[in-house]
């Protein structure tokens, strides 16, 4: 691997790991992915949380606990396996794999995605050759579904409630992964954003995603 990817790769990775850190904190208390496109990512602009105009459901009530397998964004034609992780030897949230641009991180130490509390999902915005999972991730809307198929069989369907850009000099791991309004069931998804830094190797923010259970399905 040529030397100023190597470099580049630790760089990146090392402010996903404090990222993570946070959130790990955080929920003590209560990503960098490797990307190599240098251009602002897709759907920045729109990424404003949330028009006063959008009339959103009411909360479902939690469900029981369950792994996720799968998370589909249908408005933005995602469809993705949900992999497992925990954390590495500095306390940290490991990331997907960088030879697995297609999977969707979900940090297992935390909430099962549909029970109560903040359940996070995290992705790769894209490779050093191709877009991954997470790419368009910035552009949906407030309004928007998510669905996570879970091992028990049954769907946790989530609509999108605010989309935010937090800049990495100021992230706050409370704005970002604290729960929205106690007793729901809510879902964050993470990517980076903003502009790619090529003298640090890493994007400038972070795409979060916030949702909140609404529905449920087989």
């Amino acid at each position: 691997m040529p030397d100023h990817i190597r470099s580049s790769r630790f760089i990146t990775g090392v402010a996903w790991a404090v990222l993570l850190l946070g959130l790990w904190l955080w929920g003590q208390r209560s990503g960098g992915l490797r990307l190599g496109i240098a251009s602002p990512t897709t759907g920045d602009i729109a990424a404003v949380g949330r028009p006063p105009e959008v009339r959103l459901p009411p909360a479902l009530h939690p469900m029981g606990g369950a792994l996720p397998q799968r998370v589909d964004l249908p408005e933005l034609g995602i469809q993705a396996p949900v992999v497992a992780r925990g954390l590495d030897d500095h306390g940290a949230v490991d990331p997907p794999p960088y030879d697995r641009p297609g999977d969707v991180g979900w940090y297992a130490g935390g909430v099962r995605p549909g029970a109560a509390g903040t359940a996070v999902l995290v992705g790769h915005v894209d490779t050093e050759t191709r877009p991954a999972v997470f790419y368009k991730l910035s552009a949906v809307k407030p309004g928007g579904t998510v669905r996570v198929i879970r091992d028990d069989g049954k769907v946790a369907e989530f609509t999108v409630d605010d989309v935010q850009v937090l800049g990495r000099d100021d992230f706050d791991a409370r704005q970002a992964y604290g729960p929205r309004q106690q007793g729901r069931a809510e879902l964050r998804l993470i990517t980076c954003g903003g502009d790619f830094d090529r003298a640090s190797g890493s994007y400038t923010a972070n795409v979060v995603v916030s949702a909140y259970l609404t529905g449920t399905g087989l």
